[in-house]
């Protein structure tokens, strides 16, 4: 996510309003490359006559704006689109239309703007294919089909963060370079995802996977921000993302599924092997030295001593990928291995820094 995205977003919205009462205000067959789309529906070859008409026109207009004039190779950006139409379709009751996959069978299945590229009648699936990997719209879908599972009611709230997150873009990318309001912006979205992010509430891992995409964009902004002359320190942290059922299990899931938290697993495994290794180089050659291989001995307490050093530092650069990316990532793989669930976040945190501070203390006393 960034601030071409949003964009896109605030440039549909002007010819297709987010409120229904606001669509006798727009001409929504005014923007052509818009209208290119309300064929192959109920409506005729030159505009859309029906709302489903042009939500399903919005739909493809966004997918050739973010897939095929920019390049994207990533395809979680089909989310926000999701989540998106789970919001229009969540504004009113269309015939046969009562979820997502409903809307995928009446509406995407069989449209040949879903299922071949093109652009003005112009085919355009080379320059899709260059871009995301995939040569039509619909398996784009395909491949994050999962969520069309997920409730619109629920997904069409999250709609409300994803454009307080954009208006934070907006604000911080205006005209007036001494205004402060994206931070109200941002803390906006922050309280809005807090409360969106609530246990008991009935929900699945594909709504929390979509959580975690917003998350990891909010992180994306903040570096934005800094990146950009702003000031997002003051700004809150999200809250972990955890089921009434898994607790933070759940988080830790799409933890393991991310690039930073693969880093840190990797790390911590290197330094279990390394760890083997060198408590047996230790045994081994504190055997062997005692009967008179003392050169050998004191170039492998040398080669053990800079292991040492070496895992620590990978430590240090583990604690702060826990501290600044996840606490609760780093405890979930602790914890997953020989802890039960522990459902009181902020005992996660505390438990988390303990657990990398203890091993740092016992490396520093190798």
């Amino acid at each position: 996510m960034d601030k071409t995205l949003c964009e896109q977003f605030d440039e549909l919205k002007k010819n297709l309003p987010d409120d229904l009462e606001n669509y006798a205000s727009v001409n929504f067959n005014q923007n052509k490359d818009i209208k290119y789309y309300c064929s192959n529906g109920e409506s005729d070859d030159t505009e859309c006559k029906t709302d489903l008409d042009k939500i399903n026109a919005g739909c493809l207009w966004l997918f050739e704006q973010l897939f095929v004039k920019k390049k994207n190779n990533n395809i979680n950006t089909v989310q926000y689109i999701i989540i998106w139409l789970s919001y229009k379709l969540n504004k009113k009751k269309y015939n046969g239309i009562n979820n997502l996959n409903d809307f995928y069978t009446n509406c995407i299945e069989n449209n040949t703007h879903y299922t071949s590229c093109k652009q003005d009648g112009v085919d355009c699936s080379n320059q899709l294919q260059t871009n995301t990997g995939y040569t039509n719209y619909k398996e784009i879908i395909n491949k994050r089909k999962s969520l069309l599972n997920i409730n619109i009611g629920n997904m069409s709230k999250i709609y409300d963060a994803f454009k307080l997150l954009c208006n934070a873009y907006n604000e911080l990318g205006g005209n007036d370079k001494t205004s402060k309001n994206y931070l109200v912006k941002a803390n906006e979205f922050v309280k809005k995802y807090n409360e969106l992010n609530v246990s008991g509430i009935d929900k699945d891992d594909h709504y929390h996977q979509v959580l975690s995409t917003l998350s990891s964009d909010y992180n994306n902004f903040k570096s934005y921000c800094d990146s950009n002359g702003g000031d997002c320190s003051s700004i809150s942290f999200l809250t972990s993302i955890e089921t009434e059922e898994h607790g933070v299990q759940s988080f830790g899931k799409i933890c393991d599924d991310t690039p930073s938290f693969s880093i840190v697993k990797k790390l911590i495994l290197a330094l279990l092997i390394f760890s083997a290794i060198s408590i047996f180089l230790g045994i081994f050659f504190k055997d062997y030295s005692n009967n008179g291989f003392l050169n050998c001995f004191d170039f492998f307490s040398i080669l053990k001593q800079k292991i040492w050093c070496w895992l620590f530092s990978i430590l240090k650069h583990v604690y702060k990928r826990c501290i600044f990316n996840s606490l609760h990532c780093c405890f979930n793989f602790y914890n997953n291995a020989h802890m039960s669930v522990i459902k009181d976040t902020n005992l996660c945190k505390i438990v988390s820094i303990h657990i990398v501070k203890h091993v740092l203390n016992i490396l520093k006393t190798r």
